[in-house]
């Protein structure tokens, strides 16, 4: 059987560095990593869903809408995510079909809008400690706080900025329609930037929430669901790294979850890093996935043939 795999890239395969932020560059850096996806496909033959973060997209949105405020509404932080799936989801489908036919295969993207649940009482929401938007003055952050009713809070010295919960995905709401088109044999881009935050009311109905989703949860998540075999994370750098950025840093070559688990206990793993990235292989390992793969957009092919990476096995 073929087997499926959920590929994440970060946001480094979306923006490269300040310098190159426009739309344009950052369909070329889609492009780029679309390259290797491409002939990762080609070599393996897999059945792939490629999930993408956004933090940046979401920043310049926000950013606008604060910018023409006295003329034009606010932009909600679900529809910011929903903007940038489709906007993205269009980079990526646009680059994969233009090196599907330079290596002449046939395959097709597809993206899928898709909404995440999460649970109105996760305790996140009463503790939102995930920066969006653009930095503010103390005296305009309470001002947001009183009029919007934002949360806001300092950043590491930096100024202030909103603050929103990111809860823990529970259920991909567009599952099946992301199952029915990996069996019709597209190439999938679903849950981007973890996916549109939703929460259920007692009936049923669902309503957007003011929060964001971490894209690697999402990515194992979505990957646990659908069964897949590998979970594979593009990040930075090629290898997970112990004591990274110290005179011994160590890099790993392969680990089991147990060790994983450990070394996350340990304090290896930076919060706003590694740490999600190795939670979501851990969790996906656990819940019967059967290999996670953590390396940057270069590697991909070679991390698929076992040849470049960080394989975590169960």
């Amino acid at each position: 059987m073929t087997e499926t795999a959920v590929i994440a890239i970060g946001g480094n395969s979306l923006i490269t560095d300040k310098e190159h932020q426009t739309v344009p560059d950052q369909y070329q850096a889609a492009a780029q990593t679309c390259a290797h996806i491409a002939r990762a496909i080609q070599a393996s033959g897999l059945r792939v869903v490629v999930t993408h973060g956004n933090g940046p997209q979401v920043g310049f949105i926000l950013r606008r809408s604060e910018l023409a405020a006295r003329e034009l509404h606010m932009v909600p932080l679900d529809s910011c995510v929903a903007d940038t799936q489709g906007a993205l989801g269009y980079h990526i489908q646009r680059a994969l079909r233009n090196e599907f036919r330079r290596l002449g295969l046939a395959r097709t993207a597809v993206t899928v809008v898709t909404q995440v649940l999460v649970d109105a009482d996760d305790p996140a929401f009463a503790r939102p400690d995930k920066p969006i938007g653009s930095f503010m003055t103390r005296a305009a952050a309470e001002r947001r706080r009183r009029e919007d009713k934002w949360d806001v809070a300092e950043d590491a010295g930096r100024g202030w900025r909103r603050v929103v919960a990111s809860p823990a995905p529970k259920e991909i709401l567009e599952l099946d329609a992301v199952k029915n088109l990996l069996a019709g044999g597209f190439v999938v881009v679903a849950a981007g930037g973890g996916g549109i935050a939703v929460v259920e009311d007692g009936p049923g109905n669902l309503s957007g929430a003011a929060a964001v989703i971490d894209k690697d949860l999402a990515s194992s998540l979505l990957a646990r669901r659908l069964g897949a075999q590998l979970l594979v994370i593009s990040t930075a750098v090629e290898r997970v790294c112990l004591d990274f950025g110290k005179p011994d840093e160590t890099p790993l070559d392969r680990l089991t979850a147990a060790e994983a688990g450990k070394y996350m206990a340990l304090g290896h793993f930076k919060a706003g890093s590694m740490l999600p990235k190795i939670r979501a292989a851990v969790e996906f390992l656990e819940h019967g996935g059967r290999r996670a793969v953590i390396t940057d957009p270069a590697h991909l092919e070679g991390a698929l043939a076992g040849k470049a990476g960080t394989l975590i096995v169960p």
